[in-house]
């Protein structure tokens, strides 16, 4: 079922940023999407056309990304998930399920972990470790690839950074397709219409450096991740959790996944995806659909 009453909207937060979202018509069951790097709630344009018209459905663009303002630098994941509360508060939405993607399922952990009375469930789609996501880059072509630790230098990095923010600058749409059909899309590609609309939102982003630096340093596990040790806030995570991981992501590795699924634990329901990559929104929507559906719809709980 096709729905095409999306609005685009836009909410200033008290804390001086201005968000931009989507919202949905729909029944009573609240559902916020969370975005990834490199994206916006534009990315999720598949998910929110085709889920049941019974979800009244909110994906808000993260601050530097989309239509939203960036005028304060997010240096944690906390910050962004601080964010999302303000969101949430300013439109007045409770009582909703969450999901985030890659980088916004660290969000949505993080959120559920400080504010618990507001959401029911989780669901994470192809989400960043409890224990974060590391970064190893390179400042010379000559060095070997490391854990990079602070922000300036992941700013200077070779690998990652300086390839991607130049053609962001440069409006390099073949080296940004490239970089995407080599780790994310490695089995379908969007049409070749939406495809070019998502590049061109893959340059709204004005925050690359400091995602890198948030998601490197970020863990609520009990371990330590080789940067920081973990601060246990997983155990704050109250609600019903959905992992959702695809059997050839290239992104987020199995290892990341097992660390996710070990730390969260009995709260855990765990689906893979298959023959799915980082993105099932592209390689298999129906399936993504019928995950997600069927858990929102469950009476599961912690």
């Amino acid at each position: 079922m096709k729905l095409a009453n999306v609005t685009l909207k836009e909410v200033h937060l008290s804390n001086g940023e201005t968000l931009a979202y989507r919202e949905r018509d729909g029944g009573e069951i609240n559902l916020l999407l969370i975005h990834g790097n490199m994206t916006s709630s534009k990315h999720w344009d598949l998910v929110i056309d085709n889920l049941d018209e019974k979800y009244k459905v909110y994906a808000v663009d993260l601050r530097g990304f989309g239509g939203s303002s960036y005028n304060q630098l997010i240096m944690s994941i906390k910050d962004f998930a601080d964010d999302v509360k303000l969101f949430v508060d300013a439109i007045g939405l409770r009582n909703f399920a969450i999901a985030g993607w890659s980088l916004g399922g660290a969000i949505a952990m993080q959120f559920c972990a400080d504010y618990p009375d507001y959401s029911n469930k989780l669901i994470l789609l192809a989400s960043a470790s409890t224990r974060g996501y590391p970064f190893d880059g390179k400042l010379k072509d000559t060095e070997e690839p490391r854990r990079m630790t602070m922000h300036e230098e992941m700013k200077r990095d070779l690998v990652r950074y300086i390839p991607i923010q130049t053609a962001y600058d440069t409006n390099d749409t073949a080296l940004l397709k490239l970089i995407w059909n080599s780790v994310i899309y490695t089995h379908k590609q969007p049409e070749p219409e939406l495809y070019d609309e998502y590049v061109q939102d893959m340059r709204t982003q004005q925050n690359l450096a400091e995602v890198y630096y948030a998601l490197n340093h970020f863990n609520i596990s009990h371990h330590h991740n080789g940067l920081v040790e973990g601060n246990g806030k997983v155990d704050d995570i109250k609600v019903p959790v959905l992992v959702l991981y695809g059997d050839r992501d290239m992104v987020v590795v199995q290892e990341m996944t097992d660390e996710l699924i070990k730390d969260l634990g009995d709260k855990a329901t765990v689906v893979e995806l298959k023959n799915c990559g980082h993105s099932a929104l592209i390689d298999d929507l129906e399936q993504l659909l019928k995950a997600m559906e069927q858990f929102l719809d469950s009476e599961v709980q912690v």
